[in-house]
C-alpha cells in the first residue's frame, strides 16, 4: 500500500560533512540562473553546494532539473565527455536528484529518478528510469544491517538445492572459499568464523548509499537500486540491476548489456554481461562471460568462464567453465573447472531421481557428451570423457583421464581408464597452454593449476593404479588361475600377483568387473593392462 507522508518544507539541511569540505552556498546570481533561466526547480535553494574554486561552477550547465533533500556538485565547467559514439557536454539536465554527491566533470542527462548516490569524477548517466539507494543495501554481500532479522540475509545455495551446502557472499569471494564453506557444514566452529568474517567490515548501521565510481558510463537503464558500480565500468541497456556489486578497473572494466537482470550478487573485474542474461544470488569471477538469455541462479561461477544460453541453478564452479549451448543445463553439482557441458546435457538432481539432496561432483576435465544425463548421487575423476547416454543409475567414476559409455539400461557402463593417455594425448598436452592463453586476469588472486599432471589429478591416477590392482586380483580368483595363485597365504601376496600379472602380460586383453562404477549394475573395465602401464608412466613422469 502506498503511504502517504504531509509535506514538511526543511529549511535546514544536513550535508555530509565529507563532502561537504571545500563546497559553499549558491550565490544569488547562480540562483537567479538556475531558478529562472534554465527552468530548474527547488524548495529554498539552501540545500546546494558547489565548488569554492572560481570558475569551478556554471550554472548554465543546469537545466530543467527538480532537487530535494542534499545535491552537492563536483566541478561543472563546459567540458565534453566522450565514450565510444556517445557524446554529451558535462553537466545536468532534466532530472530529479536528492541526497546526491557528483563528482567533478560528470553528465547527469535524463535521469527521471535519481536518488542516495555518490558519484566519482566523469561519470556519464544518460537516459536511466530509475538509481536509487535505500539506507540498508548490501551491495550482494551476505550481512544484516540494523534491526534486519537473520532471515533477511541473502545465501547462496551451491551444490544442492536444498540450501545444505549454502554460503554467503562477499566481494571477496573465490570458489576455492566457497569450497571450504561448503564442504564442511559439520565443523560449527569453522562455520562461525566463516559469517564473522563476512560480517568484519560491516557497522551495521544504516547509513548506506549508492557508490558511482570514476569514468563509469551508464545509459538507457530501466533500474540501478542498491549498486555499487566500479569505476570504468560500461552499462548499457540493462533491465534491472538491484542489491549488486560490479567490480571494475581501468585495467579490467566490466560491461553490462542489453536486457540483463542482476539481483542480489557480486560481478567480477573484466566480466561482461549481456543480451537478456539473468543472475540471481551470485558471485561471478574474474575474466566471466554471460549471454545469450543465460539464467545463472543461486551459484558461485570462477574465474575465466562462459557461460551462454542455458541453465545453471545451485553450482559451484571453479574457473574455467565452458558452457554454450541453449539445451543444456546444470544443476546442483560442485564442477572443478577446465570443463565443458555439451549441448543437450542435462545435468540436474531432482529431474532423474525420486532421492531428496541429490548433488554431482566432478573433478578438472569434466567433459559431459552429447544429450548426455546422470542421475545423482555422482562423482567422477578427474578429465572424465562422458560419452552420449541416458545413465539412469548413481555413477561413482574413480579412474581419471578415463572415457565412459554408455551400454543400455540394466547393463555395465564400460569405462576406458586412461584413455586421453592411450588415444588423445595432443589435447591433455595442450590443455595447459591453452588454458594460460585464456587467462586474460590482470590481478590473479586465486592460482588456477592448469596443468592436467598435477598433484590432485595425479593423487587420482594414483588411486585408479590401485583400484586396477585390486579387480586384477578379483578377477585372478575368479578364474582360478593355478599357476598364478598357487603360492598364495594372504591379502597382500594376492595384490602383488595382481600386480606381476599386470608387469608381466603388457598385451593382455582381459576385461574386468567393476561393481561399484555404477549403482546396481557396476562396469566393465577395458584394456585394464595398458591402462595401468599408462598410469604408471605419468607417475614417473610427475616424480
Amino acid at each position: 500500500m502506498t503511504k502517504v507522508t504531509p509535506l514538511v518544507k526543511t529549511v535546514k539541511i544536513d550535508f555530509p560533512a565529507e563532502c561537504a569540505k571545500g563546497r559553499r552556498h549558491l550565490s544569488d546570481s547562480e540562483i537567479n540562473i538556475l531558478k529562472k533561466s534554465n527552468t530548474n526547480r527547488d524548495d529554498t535553494w539552501q540545500n546546494i553546494l558547489v565548488p569554492e574554486e572560481k570558475d569551478a561552477f556554471d550554472a548554465d550547465l543546469v537545466r530543467g532539473n527538480e532537487f530535494s533533500g542534499f545535491v552537492i556538485f563536483g566541478r561543472t565547467t563546459p567540458v565534453l565527455l566522450k565514450y565510444h559514439d556517445l557524446e554529451l557536454m558535462a553537466g545536468v539536465y532534466n532530472s530529479y536528484l536528492q541526497d546526491v554527491v557528483l563528482g567533478d566533470d560528470c553528465v547527469v542527462r535524463n535521469v527521471k529518478y535519481f536518488c542516495n548516490y555518490r558519484t566519482a569524477e566523469r561519470v556519464i548517466l544518460f537516459n536511466i528510469q530509475e538509481i536509487s539507494c535505500t539506507y540498508h543495501s548490501k551491495f550482494g554481500n551476505g550481512i544484516l544491517k540494523e534491526g534486519e532479522k537473520e532471515s533477511d540475509r541473502i545465501w547462496i545455495g551451491v551444490g544442492n538445492e536444498n540450501d545444505k551446502r549454502a554460503v554467503l557472499p562477499f566481494e571477496d569471494m573465490i570458489p576455492a572459499d566457497a569450497f571450504i564453506w561448503s564442504r564442511y557444514k559439520d565443523d560449527e566452529l569453522l562455520q562461525q568464523r566463516f559469517m564473522e568474517m563476512t560480517e568484519r567490515s560491516n557497522t551495521k548501521k544504516l547509513d548506506t548509499y549508492g557508490i558511482i565510481e570514476s569514468d563509469a558510463v551508464i545509459k538507457n537503464t530501466t533500474l540501478l537500486k542498491d549498486a555499487k558500480i566500479g569505476s570504468n565500468c560500461y552499462i548499457k541497456g540493462a533491465f534491472k540491476l538491484k542489491n549488486i556489486t560490479i567490480l571494475s578497473s581501468a585495467d579490467e572494466p566490466s560491461q553490462v548489456g542489453e536486457g540483463v537482470e542482476l539481483v542480489n550478487g557480486i560481478l567480477g573485474y573484466g566480466s561482461k554481461v549481456f543480451y537478456q542474461a539473468v543472475a540471481v544470488r551470485f558471485v561471478i569471477g574474474r575474466n566471466c562471460q554471460l549471454k545469450y538469455g543465460a539464467r545463472l541462479l543461486n551459484s558461485v561461477l570462477g574465474d575465466n568462464s562462459t557461460v551462454s544460453c542455458c541453465e545453471l541453478l545451485n553450482n559451484l564452479i571453479f574457473p574455467f567453465h565452458e558452457q554454450h549451448h541453449n539445451s543444456s543445463f546444470l544443476i546442483a553439482s560442485t564442477v572443478c573447472g577446465q570443463s565443458n557441458i555439451a549441448s543437450g546435457a542435462t545435468i540436474g538432481s531432482n529431474h532423474n531421481s525420486r532421492s531428496p539432496d541429490g548433488e554431482m561432483f566432478a573433478g578438472r576435465g569434466f567433459w559431459p557428451g552429447l544429450g548426455s544425463d546422470f542421475k545423482f548421487n555422482s562423482r567422477f575423476a578427474s578429465f572424465s570423457l562422458i560419452s552420449k547416454g541416458s545413465y539412469q543409475n548413481e555413477l561413482n567414476i574413480q579412474y581419471p583421464f578415463a572415457l565412459v559409455a554408455y551400454d543400455g539400461p540394466c547393463r555395465p557402463i564400460h569405462i576406458i581408464p586412461a584413455y586421453w593417455f592411450l588415444y588423445n594425448m595432443y589435447a591433455i598436452s595442450r590443455n595447459k597452454s591453452k588454458f594460460q592463453k585464456r587467462d586474460k586476469r590482470k590481478v590473479k588472486v586465486q592460482h588456477i593449476e592448469t596443468d592436467p599432471l598435477a598433484p590432485d589429478t595425479i593423487q587420482e591416477v594414483v588411486e585408479g593404479l590401485q583400484r586396477i590392482i585390486i579387480l586384477t586380483a578379483d578377477y585372478l580368483v575368479s578364474k582360478k588361475d593355478g599357476k598364478a595363485l598357487s603360492a598364495i597365504t594372504n591379502a597382500d601376496e594376492l595384490y602383488q600377483v595382481a600386480k606381476d600379472y599386470l608387469h608381466q602380460n603388457p598385451d593382455s586383453t582381459i576385461t574386468l568387473n567393476d561393481p561399484i562404477s555404477q549403482k546396481k549394475y557396476g562396469a566393465v573395465i577395458y584394456k585394464p593392462v595398458k591402462a595401468y602401464k599408462e598410469y604408471r608412466k605419468v607417475v614417473k613422469y610427475f616424480a
